[in-house]
């Protein structure tokens, strides 16, 4: 057996209702902890909540209660929602126990005397009329790099930098709304800018998302900025030195729970049966599973504390795309949002949605979930798919039968069912979760067309021996599909297995389970799912919209003061959501997408927005028109690499032909580039 594994995901922060925007990322590391399990490997899923920080101080006192009690409240909350959705976590502690605090102040203590950490006076913001600090969320501003309204520790609504203490511009405090001031103050900061080869490397071997693996190197590349570890308040973990009054950041101390939950963990269950320093110290393997919004935190400071602290560093970072909404940004405030809570009252069955949830695209894209999509995957690949073969394989096979024909598998259907656990093991490797939901799914769509090509209805008569081997083969697919199918829909498979007359947890076989001989006799079986009908997809819809419009009526009627949370999903009202229509591979291939390189950039007469571009694009240059004239600094641009789509039609824009068409990001035109040092016209593929 392989060394042990822990799979954790992003801390929930204990400051607001759960909704299914923080679902995605707990239910994928789930299905991938289950998965892992069933590949054989040794592994534990951790997690806690997070329960420092200035927003849940700042809403405790609103609530006329201590931080430590509102955050617990919230806390019992995610314990008991958590299992109602088959999230099963080996255990789940909070950041505030004495594990964590003991382990957070031992490993901040090696960061000192290892040299790495040091005190500097910088500004910080005060409330001149309270007198007192403004730490992280009592300060809100401009983001000095984008120019956006700002967080003090986060521009949580433009570039999602990290900001340190007194960085944002123009503060104002969250208090009293009047505007804040700068003073000087000492703080600790973690000496992260010496780390950088490190941090390289550790992101060359890094497994997981293409998103975690590349973002962190541009901020390498630009220059690490030290990090300030301390605050000024009273809630969170005590800096471990006698002689300050200064708390630990909550993103030091967030992190570290990781491994007070797994030292916890084996506290329970013991160290012959899983030692959690074999993953923090020894030949085991880190996976984290975290929401977009936190690559930095997982990439940059997390690993640097770990490799100074001489503890391993994570294997793999998956980070999760966003949840919209019918389109628009999940928003909390506005009401427009799926509470879990409001899931789970209006019983639908939680598979349906641990489904829609994990195999909606990929696990780096952003998910729009309506109740009229969610109804459509259901009704199609559940209902109409899976269920259907399922509940018609094992109706015949009961029927004529009662139950597994004696005979053997064809060759056919026992390759397909080796393909699909092979499937499925690559998808685990790849921590393709999408795929591991799908596969179960796949096999079932085959088991449909295998059975409808065989028609065993009309050989029972006629050629009987045959009839027996496809309803064998039919009844041994339904066996795989529910090994395979028991990491996404738990409940639903453990259903499945015990229609098979299969005796135990599903959970607990490994994938060559997929092919052993299912029991000789079972009962006759049940249909699994049930379509979703359109009445009740209005009904849903119907309560979505009005919990919106109401929530933006009171929106217009008082200020907002929400402080937001730091797992909070903010997104831009107007976020296109992922295309539901794919295209084909020969169809992406028709596409000659190259490597640019801008050699000269002017103004077109009497076109505010539009810009004359002279792109070397390798065999040629070619002449390019793009709206860039108001986004960016025209005399910079000569020498940029960009991307162009270079068989594209040519166009006449204001007079001047375009031939071809660069590639950008959003309404601020990112331009597309290179990391590394592709020349102008290789091929992008």
């Amino acid at each position: 057996m392989s060394s042990p594994t822990v799979v954790t995901c992003g801390l929930p922060y204990a400051n607001g209702d759960l909704h299914i925007g923080h679902l995605r990322g707990y239910v994928s590391a789930d299905v991938l902890h289950r998965a892992l399990e069933k590949t054989g490997e040794k592994t534990a899923y951790v997690c806690g909540s997070d329960m420092h920080g200035t927003p849940i101080a700042v809403n405790a006192a609103q609530e006329g209660m201590s931080p430590k009690e509102f955050a617990l409240n919230y806390h019992e909350q995610y314990k008991e929602t958590f299992p109602k959705f088959d999230v099963d976590f080996s255990h789940y502690g909070h950041t505030h126990d004495d594990v964590n605090t003991s382990t957070t102040q031992e490993i901040v203590k090696i960061l000192d005397d290892e040299g790495y950490v040091y005190e500097k006076e910088i500004k910080v913001a005060f409330d001149p009329i309270e007198e007192q600090p403004l730490p992280d969320r009592f300060v809100e501003g401009t983001c000095p790099y984008c120019g956006a309204t700002a967080r003090g520790d986060e521009c949580d609504e433009g570039c999602g930098r990290h900001l340190e203490p007194g960085e944002i511009e123009d503060p104002v405090s969250t208090i009293t709304g009047n505007p804040a001031e700068y003073r000087d103050r000492t703080h600790k900061f973690f000496e992260v800018s010496e780390l950088s080869d490190v941090l390289t490397s550790f992101l060359d071997q890094l497994e997981g998302t293409d998103n975690a693996q590349n973002q962190p190197r541009q901020w390498i590349e630009e220059g690490l900025q030290d990090w300030c570890i301390t605050r000024d308040m009273d809630w969170g973990i005590d800096y471990p030195e006698e002689d300050t009054d200064l708390v630990l950041y909550v993103w030091v101390d967030a992190p570290i729970e990781y491994i007070s939950a797994t030292k916890q963990y084996t506290e329970k269950v013991g160290e012959d049966e899983y030692d959690w320093r074999d993953v923090w110290k020894g030949d085991g393997d880190i996976i984290h599973v975290i929401g977009r919004d936190i690559i930095q935190h997982h990439t940059i400071f997390w690993p640097s504390m770990l490799h100074v602290a001489d503890y391993n560093l994570p294997k793999a970072i998956c980070a999760t795309g966003f949840i919209t909404i019918n389109g628009k940004g999940l928003s909390t405030s506005r009401n427009r949002a799926i509470w879990a809570q409001e899931y789970l009252d209006e019983e639908l069955h939680t598979d349906l949605l641990r489904y829609y949830l994990t195999t909606n695209g990929g696990l780096q894209q952003d998910v729009d979930f309506s109740w009229e999509k969610f109804q459509n995957r259901v009704n199609g690949e559940l209902v109409d798919t899976l269920g259907n073969f399922l509940y018609r394989a094992m109706l015949f096979a009961h029927r004529n039968y009662e139950g597994t024909p004696d005979t053997a598998v064809s060759d056919e259907v026992s390759n397909r069912i080796e393909t699909a656990c092979e499937d499925f093991e690559t998808a685990v490797d790849e921590y393709d979760i999408r795929q591991i939901g799908q596969v179960a799914v796949e096999l079932a769509g085959y088991g449909n067309e295998y059975i409808q090509r065989n028609e065993p209805w009309n050989l029972v008569d006629s050629e009987p021996d045959q009839a027996a081997t496809v309803i064998r083969d039919c009844v041994q697919i339904a066996k795989a599909v529910a090994v395979l199918a028991a990491p996404t829909l738990p409940q639903k498979a453990q259903t499945l297995w015990q229609q098979l007359g299969e005796s135990g947890s599903v959970r607990d076989v490994g994938l060559d389970a997929a092919l052993e001989a299912p029991p000789e006799t079972f009962n006759e079986p049940v249909e699994l799912f049930a379509g979703i009908e359109d009445e009740r997809v209005e009904e849903l819809d119907a309560k979505l919209q009005e919990r919106v419009a109401t929530a933006t009526d009171d929106e217009n009627e008082s200020e907002d003061t929400s402080t937001g949370d730091d797992e909070e999903q903010t997104m831009a009202d107007d976020i296109e959501p992922i295309a539901e229509e794919r295209i084909s591979f020969d169809d992406f291939k028709e596409l000659d997408i190259r490597v640019g390189r801008i050699e000269t950039a002017e103004p077109i007469e009497g076109a505010d927005e539009l810009l004359r571009l002279e792109v070397d694009i390798g065999t040629e240059t070619r002449q390019i028109v793009a709206g860039l004239r108001q986004l960016h600094d025209v005399d910079e641009l000569p020498g940029t690499k960009i991307i162009v789509v270079a068989n594209l039609e040519k166009a006449e824009l204001f007079g001047v032909e375009s031939n071809g068409m660069l590639l950008a990001a959003g309404e601020q035109a990112d331009l597309l580039t290179t990391y590394e040092d592709a020349e102008p016209g290789e091929k992008i593929q």
